[in-house]
């Protein structure tokens, strides 16, 4: 597949919503993990018993980069499935990054988060197609996300 032929496969999709992730659990062990990983302990994220005294959302939260690190898994798209699907033919996908990423809301734990993506836009570049999709990352039950951010990836077929 070359280039234009997978631009005029996305051009249909641009706008549409193509894919709705599963829903994930935070625990306070995965919390833990990416505290201990980054170097982020502030008491917040790692001290249920403080968060649940002194925390003006009663709980833990999940830090903001851990959500943001959970949209692989969340969107699944590096499954061989969501590839085939939406790059048919495709030789590679680089992630090249992302634009206007905010927090809304925290992630209280025990919170379930999924993430929805949106084709927003493709444009050839060179061999490859940049593609960028928005992502949410809602939370179960409220009204405003976790999570919103656009995300670039570069597909070279």
């Amino acid at each position: 597949m070359s280039a234009e032929s997978l631009m005029n496969y996305l051009q249909p999709q641009l706008g549409s919503e193509i894919h709705v992730g599963p829903w994930l659990t935070i625990t306070q062990e995965r919390i833990d993990r990416f505290a201990e990983v980054t170097g982020d302990v502030q008491w917040i994220h790692t001290d249920p018993d403080r968060a649940a005294k002194e925390s003006p959302y009663g709980a833990t939260i999940a830090h903001g980069y851990l959500t943001l690190a959970l949209l692989p898994y969340l969107t699944e798209s590096n499954h061989p499935d969501f590839f085939q699907k939406n790059y048919p033919g495709m030789k590679m996908r680089v992630n090249y990054g992302t634009n206007k990423v905010r927090f809304p809301s925290p992630v209280l734990v025990g919170s379930r988060i999924r993430a929805r993506m949106v084709l927003d836009s493709a444009e050839k570049m060179g061999v490859a197609v940049q593609i960028m999709y928005r992502i949410t990352v809602e939370i179960e039950g409220v009204a405003k996300p976790a999570c919103v951010a656009e995300f670039l990836a570069r597909v070279y077929p």
